[in-house]
C-alpha cells in the first residue's frame, strides 16, 4: 500500500509537470499550473492507490471491479478540460463546445497521458492512434472531435513542438468553432 501511494503520487505529479510544460508551449500556463489538482483529494487519491497499476489509469481498474469509479465521478465533475464535465443528456445540446482554454488543456492532457503511460515507447503517432479509437465512444461535440483529429494528425506528422503553439491552436479552434 505504501509503495502504491508513492508510485501514484510520483505518477500524477509527473503527469501534471508534463501538462504544465505543454500548456506553457500552448500559451495557457495558468491552466497547466491548476491542472488536475483534484487528483490529490481524498476521494480521487484513495481509490487511485487502491487500483494503481502503473501502465494505465486506475480508474479503468475500478470500473472493471465495481462498475464505476468514485474517483472519475469526482474528477470529471471538477475539471473543465474533460468533455464529460460539459456533457448533459437533458440539455438542448448534450455536448456543447468547450471554451478555448479548456479545449487546449484537454489536448495537452491527452498528450501528457500518452507520454507518461507509454514512457520510452511513446511516439508522435501514439496519440493519433489512441484518439481514432477513443473518438468513436467519447461524448464530445462533433466540432471538437474534428479539431482533435486534425490536431493529433498534425502532431503525428510534424511533432509536438511544431504544432503545439498558441497561434496555431487559436487558428485551429477558430477553424472548427466559428
Amino acid at each position: 500500500m505504501v509503495k502504491n501511494i508513492l508510485k501514484h503520487l510520483i505518477l500524477i505529479t509527473k503527469h501534471r509537470w508534463v501538462v504544465f510544460k505543454l500548456c506553457c508551449k500552448a500559451g495557457i500556463p495558468i491552466r497547466g499550473l491548476l491542472h488536475d489538482l483534484s487528483k490529490y483529494s481524498i476521494t480521487e487519491f484513495s481509490e487511485s492507490i487502491k487500483y494503481y497499476n502503473g501502465d494505465h489509469s486506475p480508474i479503468l481498474e475500478a470500473k472493471k471491479d465495481k462498475g464505476y469509479s468514485e474517483a472519475w465521478l469526482h474528477h470529471k465533475g471538477r475539471n473543465k478540460h474533460h468533455p464529460e464535465y460539459w456533457y448533459d443528456v437533458n440539455a438542448p445540446q448534450s455536448t456543447p463546445v468547450m471554451p478555448y482554454k479548456y479545449t487546449v488543456e484537454m489536448l495537452c492532457d491527452k498528450m501528457a497521458a500518452g507520454i507518461i503511460y507509454q514512457g520510452k515507447k511513446w511516439t508522435q503517432d501514439y496519440q493519433l492512434n489512441y484518439w481514432m479509437k477513443e473518438k468513436e465512444i467519447i461524448k464530445i461535440n462533433d466540432k471538437l472531435k474534428n479539431l482533435c483529429t486534425e490536431f493529433f494528425t498534425e502532431v503525428s506528422k510534424y511533432g509536438i513542438d511544431k504544432v503545439l503553439k498558441k497561434d496555431k491552436l487559436k487558428k485551429l479552434y477558430k477553424k472548427y468553432i466559428n
